[in-house]
C-alpha cells in the first residue's frame, strides 16, 4: 500500500536519533543531514511543483514513551496529511546500557496511543517504519531478543491502523555486503544506511495529482 502525498501537503518525519540526523532544533524546517533531508530532496526533485513541505521532529534518545509525551506539540499542531514513524530501537537499547527495559505492552500500548490520537483529530496517512538493529558482533546480536517483539508490534499496528509499513529490518537484513557499510556502532546509519532508509521509504509514497492540501 503506497500513499498519495497531496499537492501542497506536509510530510512529518518523527522518531529518535536516526531521523533527528543533528537537525538544528531551533530551525523548524531543518530537516538533518539523514534519511528525512535524503527522501524529502529526492522527492522533490523528481516533484518540484508538487509543492510538499517537509518537516523533521525527530529527537535524539527518544523511546516511545517520549513520543507521546510530546505528541501533541510535534505532531499534532502541524497538521501534517502524511505521519512518518520511526521509533523503537532506544526501547531495546536502554535495556542493556542502563538496565531500563521497556515492556513490549508498554511499547505497544504508547504507540498505539499516539496512533489512535491522530487517526481521530488528524486526517493523516501513517506511514510506519520498523525499528532495526544491524549487530556488529554477538553481544549486539543478542539484543534481538528484545527488540524483535517490538518489531513485530510494529508491524501489527501497521496492519491496525490501515498505515504502510516500511520494512527496514528486514531490508538491512536482507543487504548483502558488509554491515559496517551501512553502520558504525549498529544501531546509527553512515551517509550510505540512511540513503538505502530514504530508497525505502520513497517507495512507500505517490504524489497525488488530483488532491490539493
Amino acid at each position: 500500500m503506497t500513499v498519495q502525498v497531496p499537492r501542497g501537503g506536509r510530510v512529518l518525519f518523527i522518531g529518535d536519533s536516526i531521523t533527528d540526523a543533528d537537525r538544528d532544533r531551533t530551525d523548524g524546517a531543518d530537516l538533518g543531514h539523514g534519511y528525512a533531508m535524503m527522501a524529502a530532496a529526492w522527492f522533490t526533485a523528481a516533484q518540484p511543483a508538487h509543492r510538499v513541505t517537509f518537516l523533521n521532529r525527530g529527537i535524539g534518545g527518544d523511546r516511545v514513551r517520549d513520543l507521546r509525551a510530546r505528541w501533541d506539540d510535534d505532531c499534532l499542531a502541524l497538521a501534517p496529511q502524511v505521519v512518518s514513524v520511526l521509533i523503537g530501537i532506544n526501547d531495546t537499547w536502554r535495556r542493556y546500557d542502563h538496565d531500563d527495559p521497556t515492556g513490549v505492552e508498554e511499547f505497544e500500548r504508547d504507540y498505539r496511543h499516539v496512533l489512535t490520537v491522530t487517526r481521530d483529530r488528524l486526517d493523516a496517512a501513517l506511514i510506519l517504519m520498523e525499528p532495526f538493529l544491524i549487530p556488529l558482533d554477538d553481544k549486539q546480536r543478542a539484543w534481538r531478543e528484545d527488540l524483535d517483539p517490538k518489531v513485530e508490534v510494529v508491524r501489527r499496528l501497521a496492519a491496525d491502523f490501515d498505515a504502510t509499513l516500511v520494512a527496514v529490518d528486514a531490508a538491512f537484513a536482507a543487504a548483502d555486503t558488509d554491515d559496517r557499510v551501512w553502520t558504525d556502532d549498529g544501531v546509527h546509519l553512515t551517509p550510505s544506511g540512511h540513503a538505502l532508509l530514504a530508497q525505502h521509504w520513497l517507495r512507500a509514497i505517490v504524489p497525488d495529482t488530483t488532491a490539493t492540501a
